[in-house]
């Protein structure tokens, strides 16, 4: 266990301390919200989600809200956004700072909880995320160049991409260049965000399961939630309105359940199947973003849990 200064909850003497937010990560079924929700309650904190799809309203038992478990912990980032809206990682950021600056201004714990690895580096690393506007004349030269010289150009744009997935679809990678190049001639941008960013300063705690009991984990939480009307819930979201294509856009419960909803993937045991295997393999996914995070300089408290996450675990540099 590290050392640490502590926190005063005084904005004064906080400006001395080393941590004044409280970070919780992993990956999927690891149970971030139970802990993120007993140590807020410990340390006076309120909850800023970081997960990429429990901003949408309507998404609730496939992306895991569990809202009836934060009681009289207030949270934030859940439930602000419709399914119609593309919702962004520059969003995010924006939201996560109001949030977090509106936690503090009351003396309270801002804890950012969830397993997106992008939306949480985000706020770690301090992103330089900036408003840009559409350049129509630009985005009409790009769509005639192919994928792969759309690639190189982002690339030599911003050598040191975070999100690999602007490489991997046409729309993303034109905004992406789009965003770059607008970067490039406008450097006093990136200067006024980076002075109008909130002063973050997290210790960050991850929990993390051997791999068998983490697969049995995920396999107890998919089937509670098949039972507790997953399937419906994607059928009716789909009668209000939203393409398969855009519920298959939702991550993975969506996807298969659409795929199934339409008859794509045969047998109900089979749908479970494909879709557990298919967790499993995104949370290998996440535990290997978490590593790169490692690499490239944050530094993570994991607690390596065997079955359970005992009370001796809520050491934190808070009082």
């Amino acid at each position: 266990m590290p050392s640490f200064r502590g926190f005063d909850m005084n904005e004064g003497a906080d400006k001395n301390s080393e941590f004044n937010a409280l970070v919780v990560l992993g990956a999927t079924a690891v149970g971030k919200t139970t802990y993120a929700v007993k140590a807020a309650l410990r340390h006076n904190g309120e909850i800023i989600s970081a997960d990429s799809r429990q901003v949408y309203r309507g998404l609730d038992i496939g992306t895991g809200k569990d809202l009836n478990e934060y009681g009289s912990v207030p949270y934030h980032l859940i439930d602000i956004c419709p399914p119609e809206k593309e919702y962004n990682l520059f969003d995010f950021q924006k939201d996560a700072y109001t949030a977090f600056t509106a936690i503090r201004s009351k003396g309270r714990l801002p804890v950012f909880a969830g397993g997106t690895g992008l939306y949480l580096d985000s706020v770690i690393r301090k992103y330089e995320l900036v408003p840009v506007p559409e350049n129509a004349a630009l985005r009409e030269e790009l769509s005639r160049k192919p994928m792969e010289e759309l690639q190189t150009l982002l690339l030599a744009l911003k050598p040191d991409i975070h999100n690999k997935t602007d490489l991997e679809q046409r729309d993303r990678l034109i905004r992406a260049v789009e965003i770059a190049e607008y970067k490039r001639l406008h450097p006093e941008a990136a200067e006024a965000a980076v002075a109008n960013r909130p002063d973050i300063r997290p210790y960050i705690k991850g929990l993390r399961f051997p791999r068998t009991v983490l697969k049995e984990r995920i396999k107890k939480r998919l089937l509670e939630r098949i039972d507790a009307g997953m399937i419906e819930e994607t059928k009716r979201l789909h009668d209000e309105g939203l393409s398969w294509e855009r519920l298959e856009s939702f991550g993975l419960e969506y996807k298969f359940t659409a795929l199934y909803l339409q008859n794509k993937i045969g047998t109900k045991e089979r749908y479970i199947e494909e879709l557990y295997r298919a967790i499993c393999a995104f949370a290998k996914r996440q535990e290997t973003w978490f590593r790169r995070m490692e690499k490239n300089g944050v530094r993570i408290d994991f607690i390596e849990c065997e079955r359970g996450l005992p009370d001796s675990e809520f050491r934190l540099p808070f009082p």
